[in-house]
């Protein structure tokens, strides 16, 4: 299946997770935050909730600064 993640159309398992994209992507689960079409998807919901065809993923980092 293909899903856009950050503006990139990737291809990626079927019924691959949130949580199982962040691993795909090599991310620590540490400072971020993922947008699944548009709706925050809570952290406690990113092992159960599973990117469908078409999705569009925006994964942010926190970044420090001043």
């Amino acid at each position: 299946m293909f899903a856009v993640v950050n503006g990139t159309e990737r291809e990626l398992p079927d019924g691959v997770s949130v949580a199982g994209l962040l691993d795909k992507l090599g991310m620590t689960r540490t400072g971020v935050a993922v947008a699944l079409d548009g709706a925050v998807v809570p952290r406690g919901n990113w092992t159960t909730t599973t990117l469908r065809s078409g999705s569009v993923v925006e994964v942010l980092t926190a970044v420090g600064g001043g």
